[in-house]
Order: structure tokens, then sequence, then C-alpha cells
């Protein structure tokens, strides 16, 4: 059997992710990138429901495809402004909360 015909095992996501939670590593980036991981989840949950692409959106918002792709990945923190633009875009409000850590509760 050479390289390219050999066969590759498949992993489910939730297989790898409860793998990785077990290394303090990556709990650790993960609790520092939670925050930007929820923000992320929020916009696309907008997106979805108002029925709107990528696309469709940056139209509303006067941006780009690629913008709208950059800020559902995580990779980039939106600003304020930016998430009321995505609010009256998506046809919701926005609202923000401070919640207790894990520490405080």
């Amino acid at each position: 059997m050479t390289d390219k015909t050999k066969k590759t095992k498949t992993i489910a996501a939730g297989d790898m992710f409860k793998t990785w939670r077990k290394d303090p590593e990556y709990r650790k980036a993960y609790a520092e990138a939670e925050s930007e991981f929820l923000i992320a989840a929020a916009m696309i949950a907008a997106r979805s429901q108002a029925h709107l692409t990528q696309a469709e959106l940056a139209e509303r918002m006067g941006t780009t495809q690629s913008a709208i792709a950059r800020m559902e990945s995580g990779k980039f923190k939106p600003s304020h402004g930016t998430l009321e633009k995505i609010a009256r875009a998506t046809g919701t409000r926005l609202r923000v909360s401070f919640e207790p850590t894990e520490a405080q509760r």
C-alpha cells in the first residue's frame, strides 16, 4: 500500500474535544479565548436566525463577506459599534451581561 492509498482514521470532533480538555494548556487557552468564541457563536446564531448568508449580512452592514467571515471565526474582536450594526442588520438587539466566574460560584 502506498502513502496515497493508506486509509486514515476519522475522529469525531466531540472525541477530540474530550481529549483536548484533559490538557491544562488547552483548558487555559480555551478559557482565555472563550469570550471570542461566544461572540462568534452569537453572531452566527443571529445571522442564521435571520436567514442571511454572510454576503447578505455584509451587504446590510456595508462591509464585505470576508469581514463577516473573520468575525465569525472568532479570531477578530468586533467593536461594540460593529455588534450594534450586526444587531440592526439581523433584526435583533444587542445585550451585554457580566456573569460570575467559576471561582465566584
